[in-house]
């Protein structure tokens, strides 16, 4: 161990280190709080269950053929079951049937996730997210 000409030896003391650890605390804070969610957006899973309320009605007047959509809380179904996005729920059991021209009762479905909520509002003759 070399000593100075003063007496004091050479290194970080106390205060540098504990700065240093609090600014690595600051970045990495910053680095979680920036990553996205990896469930998704619950806005996105709403927008394309009402862009396939779209299709299925389309597919109903096209088609001449009733096409019914069975809505759960742990997801949805046209021939096979889709579930909601991961972590999230609808607050409704319901059953939504496009008649030859397109038209259906009207009924809002909301979707949960934490403190989200976005709600598909299908009307006689339209479907929008909220």
């Amino acid at each position: 161990m070399r000593i100075s000409a003063t007496g004091a030896e050479r290194g970080f003391t106390l205060v540098e280190l504990l700065v240093v650890m609090a600014i690595i605390g600051l970045a990495g804070a910053a680095v979680a709080l920036a990553m996205p969610d990896p469930r998704g957006d619950l806005r996105q899973g709403a927008e394309r269950f009402a862009a396939r309320l779209f299709a299925a009605r389309d597919r109903a007047v096209i088609e001449a053929r009733d096409q019914v959509v069975w809505v759960s809380p742990t997801g949805y179904r046209f021939e096979r079951p889709v579930p909601w996005p991961e972590g999230s729920h609808a607050t409704t059991k319901a059953r939504v049937r496009f008649d030859t021209v397109g038209q259906t009762e009207p009924i809002d479905i909301t979707l949960i996730r934490d403190d989200e909520r976005v709600t598909v509002s299908i009307a006689a003759d339209s479907i929008h997210v909220e």
